[in-house]
């Protein structure tokens, strides 16, 4: 009769002896590991490193596409100032335009501002009167289409502005000015409507 001390153990689980495959530690490593090395290399560039590289085709043809762009934006820019000149200088030729035909509508109540300004001299324009009353309207229609006068007694002579009729001999006179307006002169704007004719005191 065998004795239960006699009896092996029939487990197919491996003893304490036996060991399993031993794990291979010397393998490449792990993708993350990699990728830490390869920054780690990549901070270690200096700048001559940097500089020094060979500058790849992707690098030089974004180097040409941005040169490309500037080029477009210098463009641009061009255009747009050259549009503003064109529009400044539409506006003001419009504006020129539009004097010169007010211009032409008021040299026809010149003639009639004339008599006015006589009838003032002579003392026929009375307050009050019909007569009085239509000069008024009249100096209020050219005043709103933006009509102004000039040429007064003391003023310094402007050939550019004044028609001289006479020169008279002053004495005591250091500079030419007027001495006497014989017909008021006119501007629109810009536009001259006519010179003041003046008769000018020059020095004796």
């Amino acid at each position: 009769m065998a004795h239960k001390d006699d009896e092996q153990p029939t487990g197919s689980g491996a003893g304490p002896d036996e060991t399993g495959p031993e794990e291979n530690t010397s393998g490449p490593a792990p993708s993350g590991e990699q990728s830490e090395t390869q920054d780690a290399d990549a901070e270690g560039l200096t700048i001559d490193d940097i500089l020094g590289a060979e500058q790849t085709p992707e690098a030089a043809a974004e180097g040409a596409s941005s040169d490309k762009e500037a080029s477009l934006l210098i463009d641009l820019k061009r255009l747009q100032a050259e549009y503003a000149n064109y529009r400044r200088r539409t506006e003001e030729q419009r504006e020129r335009e539009i004097e010169r035909a007010k211009g032409e509508a008021v040299k026809g109540l010149l003639p009639v501002m004339d008599d006015l300004d006589r009838a003032v001299k002579h003392g026929d324009l009375v307050e009050g009167t019909p007569f009085a009353a239509i000069g008024d309207k009249v100096r209020a229609v050219a005043e709103r289409l933006g009509v102004v006068s000039y040429g007064a007694v003391g003023d310094v002579f402007d050939p550019q502005q004044h028609e001289a009729i006479f020169q008279a001999p002053t004495p005591g006179a250091t500079e030419t000015t007027i001495l006497e307006v014989v017909e008021v002169g006119y501007r629109l704007g810009s536009v001259e409507l006519r010179p003041a004719k003046v008769v000018v005191a020059v020095p004796a």
